[in-house]
């Protein structure tokens, strides 16, 4: 699962979630006291931790505990198994870096160690939604490290040039800002495919839907729910202001590509796909603007998918209690806003949001953190994921004339077969 961080500056690394390998170290299971001539091993995704933040992570860490911290970075392509394998071994890693909604499926299989008493040493104020997916069948198996949301991300002058004077607070005066590029006729009001489902799942969770059910001991599909018509229904009013396919995704083509263009008044993506379009054309640098995903009544943004990472230890770790001294400190507000600050990611606490300041894509981001959540915490929901996304196919036949209740009829079938394969 691609996840990205919604800094404007260079972080376009942090896209995704796990990580594993093993220490080198073996023996009983040392905490901070003794642990002199140690060393903890650690797996971040490539790109996932700074340097700013990792220097001064490391030495807190060092300098506290007289051990030595060994970080090593992994590769996304191939990650999933590379995992899987090293949790089976009998010398796994000591803290791993894992995609959040990923935690359950590991959780499941007796891969990870419960952190409850950590939850209730530091966690106490973690942000509910941030921290939902680090806890399976009611008990705390991560911690919540970073995430990121989509925002709005849109052309200054397209907007000037329609008139408009300032950023919608509500979805109908974002739809009547969209209808004033439109009716300009000189730019596309929105780049939005038939496919981006991350904000549609979003949609979902602004409706209180829910794409799957219980059916007795079973998950299987709840595409037919009202609620989640509700949510298509919105997403079709969106994609009616675009000209993109209705059968591809936000990344084929890459939208930010063509934003850079300079013929798009807004499309709904991370905040570092910026980065993308200044790349293709620096000249639209000074036109992008961001704002927060409007909902149906001011004040409330809209729901958001939260995508990002939770931090892990391993059950046949040796080291659990160093580990989670790692974890203490790694996950320090002044380590978690120091984050933040460095690459604009969303913190795990909202008493952090304020060190936000400056970074206007996360900035944008920030409110709509506590309204947001996640694709279904089971560990089945991978299997739907996996192309061909029937959620993708369920979207682009209700673009095509079908109704919400005929389209999830039509993949109905597919997606409970997927939800009934074990992980």
């Amino acid at each position: 699962m691609k996840r990205g961080l919604i800094a404007a500056t260079g972080v376009a690394a942090m896209l995704v979630s796990v990580a594993a390998c093993g220490s080198s170290d073996s023996g009983k299971e040392s905490g901070a006291d003794g642990a002199k001539g140690k060393s903890l091993t650690v797996w971040f995704m490539d790109g996932s931790n700074p340097a700013g933040w990792t220097k001064a992570v490391q030495a807190e860490f060092e300098q506290k505990t007289g051990a030595k911290l060994d970080i090593q970075l992994q590769k996304w392509d191939g990650i999933q198994q590379k995992l899987t394998t090293a949790l089976s071994e009998s010398n796994p890693p000591d803290v791993i870096e894992i995609g959040n909604t990923q935690t359950p499926s590991y959780a499941q299989t007796g891969g990870l160690a419960e952190l409850d008493d950590l939850k209730k040493e530091i966690g106490g104020d973690w942000t509910e939604s941030l921290n939902k997916p680090a806890v399976f069948e009611g008990k705390q198996y991560a911690a919540p490290w970073y995430a990121a949301s989509r925002v709005v991300i849109y052309n200054k002058k397209v907007w000037a040039d329609a008139g408009i004077t300032d950023t919608p607070k509500t979805r109908d005066e974002f739809f009547k800002d969209l209808e004033a590029i439109q009716k300009k006729g000189e730019a596309e009001p929105l780049y939005l495919p038939g496919q981006n489902w991350y904000f549609f799942d979003g949609l979902t969770i602004g409706t209180g839907a829910d794409l799957v059910k219980k059916d007795g001991k079973k998950y299987v599909s709840n595409l037919s729910d009202p609620k989640v018509a509700k949510a298509m229904e919105i997403y079709k009013q969106y994609q009616s202001f675009s000209k993109a396919p209705k059968d591809k995704d936000e990344a084929t083509p890459q939208q930010a590509d063509v934003f850079a263009k300079g013929k798009t008044g807004a499309f709904i993506g991370m905040g570092w796909e910026a980065l993308t379009a200044i790349k293709a054309n620096p000249q639209i640098e000074k036109e992008i603007g961001y704002f927060t995903i409007p909902g149906e009544t001011a004040g409330k943004p809209e729901g958001v998918f939260l995508g990002g990472s939770n931090l892990a230890v391993p059950e046949g770790s040796k080291k659990k209690d160093l580990a989670k001294e790692f974890l203490k400190i790694a996950l320090s507000d002044k380590n978690e806003g120091a984050l933040a600050k460095e690459v604009g990611s969303l913190p795990n606490k909202e008493s952090l949001l304020a060190g936000l300041k400056g970074q206007p894509a996360a900035e944008a981001a920030a409110p709509a953190a506590k309204g947001g959540g996640t694709t279904p915490l089971i560990p089945e929901w991978a299997n739907v994921e996996n192309a061909p996304n029937p959620v993708k196919a369920y979207m682009t036949a209700v673009l095509n004339g079908k109704s919400p209740e005929e389209a999830a009829k039509q993949v109905e079938a597919d997606m409970n077969k997927r939800l009934s394969q074990k992980q």
